[in-house]
């Protein structure tokens, strides 16, 4: 043991929360997330929480977890973590395993009793010694007396006292970092403002466990986390959810088309509904429908009205939404579908993370129906794709599926809150007044972009249907005539593909002359595979690295850059749909793979080991 009055200086530390269901983890760990993106830290986080409602009290599938990264050069949660708060026996046995050689336990000895010890199937009395921990600094803390204890004269029953022991265990977390209470007060006040006893007795337990690790004189080191040189501005932590609902408000605001979202709710997609239908004083309208297949029926009515039209789901959703999609194609309607995965197939694992409905976002529907695909890389970047997902949509006229993941969807990076300017207008192909005449037709196009002109309902002389059968490509009525389906076809593929010179340039990291392998990801991947490449780089293996966010279609430049390669080495978290596309657009690239199914991100020593492998 160290000294208490000892200060440790630390580029970054992973902590990670675990304790029952109902014990509160995810707030707590939210809570430590925001007060260190507050004071200028990167910040990373993975919650991680079973699919049952509410499992038995204290047994192991009941057990939730919160864990996060802070300092500098954050790309990750981290794979192991440096403290392990463990808030019963449960949480102990699951997540030991989690933590780095030599890091700290603070565990509630309260709730290591005989009969959490069953619950929990321990066969002795002792949970440290059964788990064979020895390489831990052990903090064994009696969090349920000191917080009783705390609360002795609050009026508050045994049941409220009980759900204050987080944040006794969030104040003893932010003195071993030296976090200020100031912000977690202050995010405890916005959460419980309307309920001054509940506020009171939680801001009473903060100080009280940070208190606790302040006068324990034979404890942990204290640690000061460096932080990264940041662009001014206000900073805050976001989820990948709330940062796509709000990216889809600042696409409304640049477009000047009003937004409306029509959705089911289904994990983990159901927080981006909740935040919209948060938006009505931005002129935003959320509805929740009664099914998935309504929520996409009921964007496609609002795109056709000249709305910017969204739908969001996952996986099962996605395949419930495939004709609808298809109508929308068809009819020529910008829609943004927003499918945050998780793992499948059906109802498969409601909240865990996979890339696995990628194939079906390129391809499920029936007949040939291209849509644009894009995929967001960070939960901070998924304000940018869902902006961009509905720039793509409105000025191409298209459905554009949004793949974003359980991962990054429930995850949340520290974010520098952007201004206005800082994003281009968006110009929908609105029919000008000019052309709206009777010998305007719904499906006359830009020469150059493939793109159809968009008439509002209302427009004086625009009068037009649309619909799921064939239109002539000239006068827009129903046709069956097999020359003019061709052509159709054709055009919808090649307006697609025209998307292309209207893209940013890839760009690659450590892009050496002496990299001859490429390490290639996309979507929510990116923290991993960048964190494993900026390893290996700084360990002596030259290795390039690049993650893809437009995946149909792809930058104009993804050709040029593979050619560069000797190998490609493709990581996502399925058995190697991407790789499986890139090696069908470039036949000539030589692919290996590194693939994950098991309702988890990856972790970056597997990464980096798999590459060693493949490079031997």
């Amino acid at each position: 043991m160290t000294d208490n009055t000892s200060v440790k200086t630390l580029d970054k530390v992973v902590v990670r929360f675990s304790g029952d269901s109902g014990d509160g983890m995810q707030l707590a760990g939210n809570i430590f997330t925001n007060v260190s993106a507050g004071v200028g830290n990167q910040v990373s986080t993975f919650p991680d929480y079973p699919a049952e409602i509410r499992a038995p009290q204290g047994s192991l599938s009941g057990v939730s977890g919160f864990q996060v990264s802070v300092g500098r050069e954050v790309y990750t949660p981290g794979d192991q973590c440096d403290v392990l708060v463990a808030m019963n026996a449960a949480a102990l046995k699951q997540n030991h395993r989690f933590l780095r050689h030599g890091g700290v336990i603070i565990l509630d000895i309260d709730s290591c009793k005989e009969s959490d010890m069953k619950k929990a199937l321990f066969k002795t009395d002792n949970p440290v010694e059964e788990l064979n921990i020895r390489h831990a600094q052990l903090l064994e803390v009696p969090v349920t007396t000191m917080t009783k204890a705390a609360l002795a004269e609050s009026g508050l029953d045994l049941k409220s006292m009980m759900k204050c022991r987080n944040i006794f265990a969030l104040g003893l977390v932010c003195w071993l970092f030296d976090r200020p209470l100031e912000s977690a007060l202050r995010m405890l006040r916005n959460k419980f403002g309307r309920k001054p006893a509940i506020y009171d007795a939680n801001a009473k337990v903060l100080r009280a466990g940070y208190d606790y690790g302040h006068n324990i004189h034979a404890g942990v080191s204290t640690c000061r986390i460096e932080n990264d040189k940041i662009t001014p501005g206000v900073y805050t932590d976001i989820n990948g959810n709330t940062a796509t609902a709000w990216g889809l408000i600042m696409a409304s605001e640049k477009s000047g088309r009003p937004l409306f979202l029509g959705s089911y709710p289904i994990t983990p997609a159901t927080d981006i509904l909740h935040e919209l239908a948060k938006r009505r004083d931005l002129g935003v309208k959320a509805v929740q429908m009664e099914d998935e297949i309504a929520g996409v029926c009921s964007a496609i009515g609002a795109s056709f009205a000249g709305n910017l039209a969204v739908t969001s789901t996952s996986g099962p959703g996605l395949a419930l939404k495939s004709e609808g999609i298809g109508l929308a194609v068809i009819a020529e309607l910008p829609l943004v579908v927003i499918d945050v995965m998780r793992g499948g197939p059906s109802t498969g694992l409601p909240t865990k993370t996979e890339q696995t409905d990628l194939m079906q976002a390129l391809y499920g529907r029936n007949g040939e129906s291209p849509v644009a695909v894009v995929a967001p890389v960070s939960p901070t970047d998924c304000f940018d794709m869902a902006f961009e997902a509905s720039r793509i949509a409105l000025e191409h006229m298209t459905p554009v599926i949004l793949l974003s993941d359980a991962f990054i969807g429930n995850g949340s990076s520290a974010w520098r809150i952007p201004e206005a300017n800082e994003y281009p207008e968006i110009h929908p192909p609105l029919l000008p007044a000019e052309r709206a005449d009777s010998n305007w037709h719904p499906y006359e196009r830009n020469a150059d972009t493939l793109v159809r002109y968009w008439a509002i309902p209302g427009t004086e002389g625009a009068a037009h249907r649309l619909g799921g059968l064939e239109k002539d490509s000239k006068t827009g009525a129903i046709s069956t005539d097999p020359v003019n389906h061709e052509n159709m076809v054709r055009i919808r593929r090649e307006k697609i593909a025209h998307i292309a010179n209207d893209l940013p340039a890839q760009e690659v990291h450590y892009d050496t002359t002496e990299a001859d392998t490429l390490l290639l990801g996309w979507g929510g991947t990116y923290g991993h595979l960048r964190t494993a490449a900026a390893e290996l780089n700084a360990e002596g293996t030259p290795i390039a690295f690049t993650q893809i966010r437009y995946i149909n279609p792809m930058p104009a430049n993804m050709g040029e850059i593979l050619k560069r390669y000797k190998r490609v080495i493709v990581a996502e978290l399925n058995t190697g749909m991407f790789a499986d596309y890139l090696q069908m657009q470039f036949p000539d690239v030589h692919i290996e793979r590194i693939n994950k199914i098991q309702g988890q991100p990856f972790l970056v020593s597997e990464v980096k080991n798999s590459i060693k492998e493949i490079m031997k």
